[in-house]
């Protein structure tokens, strides 16, 4: 009797069943790994200091090789970009209506003036530099708003092309740089112009890219000065749902005159995940234990998609830029310095 005589409907089902899980399992070794560099830089980053996501990009990158081997691809590329949508929408549950009433309107309004006033420059200056404009709208977005995770977040609202991988690696790599070299700074900066703590709150949760960077420098100098920062921030924070919105519009259209590659969708589920859970959140009734839970879910979620971000780009790929985007995102830093300065010392911040 031949074998397909002997076969039987659970046989046929168990083969059925086999095949719809070879995507997930093709996608196990290279998420694990990506997985094993998110704990072994958490816990570098915990216990001796410095910035995980950076930690988790630079092991990254020193595991490049293993994109030239097929086992580990496909699970990189899932981290890169779905466990990467996760993190993001889970920001959500770090932001409240209510703590962005709190602050009053002039806070409210030095925000936005700084985070549309510096994503306009970035892309002006960095068609003044040679660079794409596409690096500047994404360098200028992550000084604006929140660093490394509006950088991802960003970095997913726009088109898939030969370089858009490169720049979020380099655009990641700035931001936490200059935002940990600001945690040390703008604190000395705040005690040579005397600002109040309030102000003070203001101008560090105004200008530091990093929110953890803006909780460990306002804390430094008071507890006062630490709430008014974390708060200022988290409005900043939130200013990544009309920013990711306007990107959505701006390269959908870039992508219909055929400058782009790769569907852009229009509202895409990690983005009304985002200002869904922003809502809950407001309401109050996720339980403190569920929010700081979906928090950690978070942070891991992004420190695995950079792993695995550094993994699928190696430093020649970074060299080859060469040093105009870092002077782009210092100018970009010392701009957003200039506004939120300029927004205190005529009052407008107090408004």
């Amino acid at each position: 009797m031949s074998h397909s005589q002997t076969s039987t409907p659970q046989d046929a089902s168990l083969h059925g069943w086999r095949r719809r899980l070879a995507p997930a399992r093709a996608r196990i070794p290279g998420l694990l790994i990506c997985i094993t560099i998110a704990l072994a830089t958490t816990f570098i980053a915990d216990h001796y200091g410095g910035p995980t996501l950076l930690y988790a990009l630079l092991f990254g990158m020193s595991l490049h090789f293993l994109t030239e081997q097929g086992p580990c691809l496909v699970g990189v590329e899932f981290a890169a970009r779905t466990i990467l949508r996760i993190g993001v929408a889970l920001l959500g549950v770090r932001i409240t209506l209510e703590q962005v009433a709190e602050l009053g309107i002039g806070p409210v309004l030095t925000v936005v003036i700084g985070v549309v006033s510096t994503i306009v420059v970035g892309a002006a200056l960095a068609r003044m530099m040679g660079l794409s404009r596409d690096l500047g709208l994404l360098t200028g977005g992550s000084v604006a708003i929140c660093g490394a995770s509006a950088a991802l977040a960003l970095s997913a609202a726009m088109p898939r092309n030969e370089v858009a991988e490169r720049n979020t690696i380099l655009t990641v790599v700035g931001v936490t740089t200059l935002s940990t070299a600001a945690m040390v700074i703008y604190p000395l900066i705040v005690g040579a112009l005397g600002l109040s703590h309030s102000d003070a709150g203001i101008f560090l949760g105004g200008t530091i890219h990093d929110v953890a960077q803006v909780v460990g420098a306002g804390y430094m100098i008071s507890d006062e000065t630490g709430d008014v920062s974390t708060f200022v921030k988290l409005l900043r924070v939130a200013m990544l749902v009309p920013a990711v919105m306007v990107f959505m519009v701006l390269f959908r259209r870039a992508r219909d005159k055929g400058e782009g590659q790769g569907k852009v969708p229009m509202f895409p589920a990690f983005l009304v995940a985002f200002v869904v859970l922003v809502l809950i959140n407001s309401l109050g009734v996720i339980p403190a234990g569920v929010r700081e839970g979906m928090t950690d879910l978070s942070r891991w979620c992004l420190v695995t998609a950079i792993a695995a971000l550094g993994i699928k780009t190696s430093f020649q790929k970074l060299a080859v830029v060469g040093w105009k985007p870092v002077i782009l995102m210092l100018a970009e830093t010392l701009f957003l310095l200039g506004v939120v300065l300029v927004c205190l010392y005529t009052g407008l911040a107090e408004w």
